[in-house]
């Protein structure tokens, strides 16, 4: 975390845009933001083109760019408006995705959690605390059973139960709360329903999930219990963002911690509580830093 400390009359932003990759995009991007008295923090970008001209296929044989600037500029409404004025030819000239944030304004998340509340527990703890730079504003689950700790937090907790028969009306007062609470992107910390097709549609690119990285090897119930049995030699977890295959989504972290032939079923399920806590927390803050971009089925973290 930066200890930056902006001078007076400024404020920090953070810039993430891609593009198509060109000749002296990084000398027009700082020079753009140089011409509103902007000091650049700090620069993290990318570029595939090598790996682009060493693939077989050859989409975008001059590669893609990715770039994450942090800077201070003048201070106020009325100064971020220009400088996103200013820039906007710049990055229709260049066909950029971009976005333009206070730096380390908090993203408004909402919460989605069955009966395992180790993510949710390790959520909401981080945030309380300032280390993940995100407002969770409503706590949904399809169990009751943690409606005492979202209140705790002083979050408002909603019961929403899913059949198969519910499921339609069930994703509709998700997306009803989505749109009351103004919510900015959706965490499932470990939510053991499958969305629909329609609703991740309507989510894409603002949903997280986590799952134990035994996937797809050990499916089903009891996943660490078929891992035991299997003699595995490590644990993980995966966070991705959620499309229509089940589990598969562009991943952003990964955590894996090695193990033995002296971890008995339970051992391995407390290991797999370490990892999939430190994995999706390590994808929300770097999402909500504005360093994820996605490009395809991937991801491209600029940390």
């Amino acid at each position: 975390m930066s200890t930056y400390s902006a001078p007076a009359g400024t404020a920090q932003y953070v810039l993430t845009l891609d593009c198509p990759d060109s000749p002296g995009l990084v000398h027009q991007i700082s020079g753009a933001l140089l011409r509103h008295g902007a000091d650049i923090i700090d620069n993290r970008q990318f570029s595939d083109r090598l790996h682009q001209q060493a693939a077989a296929e050859l989409d975008e044989p001059d590669g893609h760019f990715f770039m994450r600037l942090h800077f201070s500029a003048p201070d106020g409404a009325e100064a971020l408006a220009l400088l996103h004025t200013d820039f906007e030819p710049l990055a229709v000239r260049h066909s950029m995705r971009w976005e333009l944030r206070p730096h380390r304004e908090k993203r408004r998340v909402l919460i989605m959690v069955s009966k395992f509340e180790h993510c949710l527990n390790d959520l909401l703890f981080r945030a309380r605390t300032g280390e993940l730079p995100v407002e969770v504003v409503a706590v949904v689950s399809n169990h009751p059973d943690h409606q005492r700790l979202a209140e705790w937090h002083g979050i408002p907790f909603f019961h929403v139960p899913v059949a198969a028969a519910t499921k339609p009306a069930a994703e509709a007062r998700l997306l009803e709360l989505v749109d009351e609470f103004d919510v900015e992107l959706v965490v499932l910390a470990r939510y053991m329903q499958v969305l629909s097709d329609g609703l991740i549609r309507k989510l894409g690119g603002r949903a997280i999930n986590i799952h134990h990285s035994f996937l797809p090897s050990f499916k089903g119930a009891k996943p660490y219990h078929q891992a035991y049995a299997r003699g595995v030699k490590t644990v993980g977890a995966t966070a991705h963002y959620v499309n229509s295959e089940l589990d598969e989504g562009p991943i952003i972290s990964q955590q894996v911690i090695e193990v033995d032939h002296t971890f008995g079923p339970e051992d391995l399920v407390a290991a797999g509580r370490d990892t999939e806590c430190k994995a999706l927390s390590n994808a929300v803050r770097w999402h909500c830093e504005g360093r994820v971009v996605l490009q395809g089925n991937r991801t491209i973290v600029l940390r």
